[in-house]
């Protein structure tokens, strides 16, 4: 698979704390030469970097980013402020103690609500594969297919989990048809990348696959 059909499923993400309007517009100018899916970006930049982009790329942001256990309604709120300031996506983190309490349910209405609020919009929903056993796993598949989100992601980067060919071929068995994978954090390579979207991976959460690319001096046709 060549570099440029790996970086058209990646999701170029910038969302260390440090981070400052400098480094976002960096990371919009790559996303559109290297004709990303999209950047992910703090919450705080969102109208910034929308304005910036115009028309050029999709703005995605994190929302109860990296913890997950803010509550419902605060992350409904995150939902509608994100996109008012004009988020076409947004990658939410579930309440990871709900997981380890059995509280499927709940987490299933979350996903839920914060769905009816992100619209047309899409939700993906990260459940944080490195701190789960493969039952709570499987247990999350059937909440976000029951829920209606558009993905199932991996993990945050923050959580000390990393995606691997393991979790999405147990995703790929659990998840419901209309149920879209991404895998995010500790890719390496461009061929790695490649992996991913070869099992069905549509998004890859990743700054590093973009800055491989600019070190081997990868060309694609457009760009400012």
């Amino acid at each position: 698979m060549e570099a440029r059909e790996v970086l058209k499923h990646v999701d170029h993400t910038e969302l260390m704390q440090t981070a400052k309007w400098e480094d976002i517009q960096r990371l919009c100018d790559d996303a559109v030469y290297y004709n990303t899916a999209s950047i992910c970006i703090p919450p705080a930049y969102v109208k910034q970097a929308a304005e910036y982009l115009g028309d050029k790329m999709a703005v995605c942001t994190v929302i109860g980013f990296p913890h997950g256990y803010n509550t419902t309604a605060c992350k409904v709120f995150e939902v509608k402020d994100a996109i008012a300031n004009g988020a076409k996506e947004v990658d939410m983190v579930i309440n990871i103690g709900w997981a380890k309490d059995g509280k499927f349910d709940a987490i299933t209405e979350e996903i839920k609500a914060l769905k009816e609020a992100a619209g047309d919009k899409i939700l993906k929903v990260i459940i944080e594969t490195g701190l789960l056993t493969d039952e709570e796993k499987i247990a999350l598949c059937k909440c976000v297919t029951d829920a209606g989100a558009d993905f199932i992601k991996t993990c945050t980067g923050f959580g000390g989990g990393k995606a691997t060919v393991e979790d999405i071929a147990l995703f790929k068995a659990n998840i419901g048809p209309n149920v879209k994978m991404k895998a995010s954090s500790g890719m390496t390579s461009l061929d790695e990348g490649a992996v991913f979207v070869e099992m069905g991976c549509e998004r890859l959460g990743s700054k590093l696959l973009v800055n491989i690319a600019k070190a081997d001096g990868v060309a694609v046709e457009g760009g400012y």
